[in-house]
């Protein structure tokens, strides 16, 4: 009598696993799969809040900028039965016209940014990439502080189409955001116009 094989069953990771894992690190849920990930560098994290940082005040308050917009810095979004964490994220206001008072977001953003660092970069632009597309995100940008580029796409019949790819000291003014303009190369602390100055009181 042939042996019967027994099949290794896969764990298929829950919510639950989230909430279990380390504080430091961040946590997403992929198709059932857990990816974990180390807090963002320094040169991400200065990205990642300067592109907020120019967002939020014209489209989320209004200042400088038309408004109606909720710009969240890594929200946990369960979409469907996976979770994940985009550095940026963005709502128009008709999308989601109250600010939950949750844990995570069950909306699907029109904006999402990832800046991309060496230990995400491969799910970014794959899975997570997909994700969106799947859950129809309209716009995506893609942040390379180590190329100092920007990428942004436009989601079209379910295929996302690349906009424009900008550079070093380039001009961003893209949709969804094309109603302001600011330098690229703020988001590269080494070539900040405010970096390196320092407060001597001369």
């Amino acid at each position: 009598m042939a042996a019967r094989v027994r099949r290794r069953e896969t764990h298929q990771a829950t919510y639950q696993d989230v909430l279990d894992a380390p504080p430091h690190k961040v946590v997403e849920v992929i198709t059932g799969t857990l990816h974990t990930h180390p807090r963002p560098a320094a040169r991400h994290a200065w990205a990642s809040s300067i592109l907020g940082g120019s967002l939020v005040n014209p489209f989320s308050r209004g200042s400088g900028g038309p408004g109606g917009w909720w710009i969240v810095f890594e929200p946990e979004l369960h979409l469907n039965t996976d979770i994940v964490v985009p550095d940026l994220s963005g709502w128009r206001r008709e999308t989601m016209p109250e600010y939950p008072d949750a844990a995570y977001f069950t909306i699907a953003p029109d904006w999402v940014c990832e800046v991309l660092s060496p230990s995400t970069r491969q799910l970014d632009l794959s899975e997570k990439r997909d994700l969106y597309s799947r859950e129809g995100v309209h716009h995506l940008w893609l942040v390379d502080p180590d190329a100092r580029t920007l990428e942004a796409f436009e989601l079209r019949e379910g295929h996302w189409l690349l906009l424009a790819t900008l550079a070093d000291d380039a001009t961003v003014s893209l949709p969804p955001f094309d109603a302001i303009a600011f330098p690229l190369d703020a988001l590269w602390p080494d070539t900040s116009k405010d970096s390196g100055k320092a407060d001597d009181g001369t």
